[in-house]
């Protein structure tokens, strides 16, 4: 994966189960998919554990209903050291439309960890790999 490359990393269908007491989709719910997916991208460049260490400028630009497709895309930003700063955007595709339409956007932060869980480089892996 390159700097500003855009991949999807999950698609699911919001169901009632993800909704809150008022019935709208969690906030919360899609939070803990965009984590996931900062996740999942980290760890696979980091070659290892990872932890989130910060969440910023999380926008919630649409609302989510039951029934819509939600696509969730990570693009890696830059890679420090130790931690890794990843956008994460989650799109939504309506029943019966074919659009897909901009939802949630956030930044997330990701740091590699050791076998102890303490911060580990990963700038230099980064760097051989490019090579």
């Amino acid at each position: 994966m390159t700097t500003k490359e855009r991949v999807l990393v999950s698609r699911t269908i919001a169901v009632p189960a993800d909704t809150n007491p008022w019935g709208d989709i969690f906030g919360g719910w899609i939070m803990s998919l965009m984590d996931i997916a900062a996740g999942s991208i980290a760890a696979r460049l980091a070659r290892g554990s990872i932890a989130t260490k910060a969440i910023n400028n999380v926008t919630f630009d649409a609302p989510i209903f039951v029934g819509d497709e939600v696509s969730v895309y990570a693009e890696l930003e830059k890679i420090g050291n130790t931690s890794m700063t990843l956008n994460v955007y989650v799109t939504i595709r309506r029943k019966g439309c074919s659009e897909e339409l901009h939802a949630v956007k956030g930044t997330f932060i990701m740091v590699a960890l050791d076998e102890n869980r303490r911060p580990r480089p990963v700038k230099a892996l980064w760097d051989k790999s490019e090579k």
